[in-house]
């Protein structure tokens, strides 16, 4: 069985699908990986090293012919027009906001398994993938506080005067 990590269409997405750590588990399971040349650039992650943890380096149409596809955006209609009877999509997917997507998907005989509605419990903690976003969410929050603020958020006492501390409240929505 092949799984297939394609390169994210959405503008300004660099996240990918899968890791050259998480490629090694799934050949380590008996999967063949195959991840479409580029697909992980923008998250840091070289062809090279996914080719060295045991994936195959393709094209874009090779790797939309995998059994299942694993993908960080919801897909498009170009991609949704390449998958066929008995694959399976694996992607944040909110179906009740993409129903016309999901019914093409289902039209065309493919799965799709909706990573934003797995339940957030223990037991399904290692695919959480929404928690672990909105950990990653919650730093960057405070890192663009922190810029845009242009001052220091700890109180400072220098030569020149006393700063004073910041308050600053950052609200969170996930």
């Amino acid at each position: 069985m092949t799984t297939g990590i394609p390169k994210e269409q959405y503008p300004g997405e660099r996240r990918v699908a899968a890791t050259p750590e998480s490629v090694k588990a799934l050949v380590g399971l008996g999967f063949a990986v195959a991840v479409e040349r580029g697909a992980g650039l923008g998250a840091g992650f070289t062809d090279a090293a996914y080719a060295s943890a045991g994936a195959s380096i393709v094209d874009a149409t090779t790797v939309w012919q995998s059994d299942i596809v694993a993908k960080i955006r919801v897909p498009i209609d170009a991609e949704i027009d390449r998958l066929g009877p008995a694959q399976t999509v694996i992607s944040y997917f909110y179906p009740a906001q993409h129903e016309d997507r999901l019914e093409r998907l289902r039209s065309r005989g493919a799965t799709a398994i909706a990573m934003d509605q797995v339940p957030r419990t223990t037991r399904a903690q290692k695919v959480d993938a929404l928690s672990s976003m909105g950990n990653l969410s919650g730093y960057r929050a405070v890192i663009e506080a922190a810029a845009a603020l242009q001052r220091p958020f700890g109180g400072q006492t220098t030569a020149a005067g006393r700063i004073p501390p910041c308050t600053v409240l950052i609200i969170g929505a996930g």
